[in-house]
């Protein structure tokens, strides 16, 4: 085989070349934004030295979460429709497809009725209790509830169609369907690398079965809504058995 060095026509682009690393490059790019910006010590304080303790954890997860959507949702989707012309928000899964919609359904009651009660098992053990609920008030209300769940979704919408969408339909079409399995999955494990051994071996077979059930259905809500099932589960089975973290709905 001659040197790369020797030839250097590999160089040329062309549009495949972006169908196949723009997604992997924003995947990255969107990931270390949210990653460094949700653990900066100084954006943290600053929540912190205007608020009393519980509300500063709110306002604070609740901006990570936010920011999370932003730039693993919202820029890359802007930036691949931009520079990707040819592919809109239903190529990319974010579609309702008729002749799917009963496979769709039937596939996230199954699998939530799987992972919900691992995923309300594993919350308790103490390992799990020392990072979640990730909003580390005392006292929750009913505000509370609903500013962490839905915080939990935006984020999850964004990651779901960054992972399950932007990476994963434009790299069928440019390297065939396990090549973009097989990053796809390699990505989303690392991602859950600072989380643990654990979520990190789990992210393995759960990508692998979420990214064939995107494609099957042709749409990221199988995907989305079980990923969201699992999160509200850990964070709710953790508030409810967290020793320092209370429940008070009329607070």
């Amino acid at each position: 085989m001659q040197p790369l060095y020797k030839d250097l026509s590999w160089l040329n682009w062309d549009p495949i070349k972006l169908v196949s690393v723009l997604p992997i490059i924003l995947t990255l790019i969107g990931f270390i934004i949210f990653w460094f910006i949700s653990k900066s010590e100084k954006i943290k304080e600053l929540f912190y030295l205007k608020h009393d303790e519980d509300t500063a954890s709110v306002k604070h997860i609740f901006f990570t979460k936010y920011i999370g959507f932003i730039s693993m949702g919202v820029i890359p989707t802007v930036v691949c429709l931009i520079f990707i012309p040819n592919y809109n928000l239903a190529d990319y899964g974010l579609t309702i497809i008729p002749s799917t919609l009963l496979f769709s359904l039937y596939w996230t009651m199954g699998l939530c009725a799987l992972v919900i009660p691992l995923a309300y098992i594993s919350a308790q053990k103490p390992k799990n209790l020392i990072n979640y609920p990730q909003m580390r008030a005392k006292i929750w209300t009913r505000k509370t509830v609903i500013t962490h769940a839905f915080g939990w979704f935006i984020y999850l919408f964004g990651y779901e169609f960054m992972f399950r969408g932007l990476l994963l339909f434009p790299l069928v079409d440019a390297i065939g369907v396990w090549p973009a399995i097989a990053v796809n999955i390699a990505l989303y494990s690392a991602t859950h690398i600072p989380k643990g051994l654990d979520e990190t071996i789990g992210a393995i077979p759960l990508g692998l079965v979420l990214c064939i059930l995107t494609l099957a259905s042709g749409t990221i809500w199988i995907a989305l809504f079980v990923h969201v099932a699992m999160a509200w589960t850990n964070c709710f089975t953790a508030l409810k058995f967290h020793p320092d973290i209370h429940y008070r709905p009329r607070s």
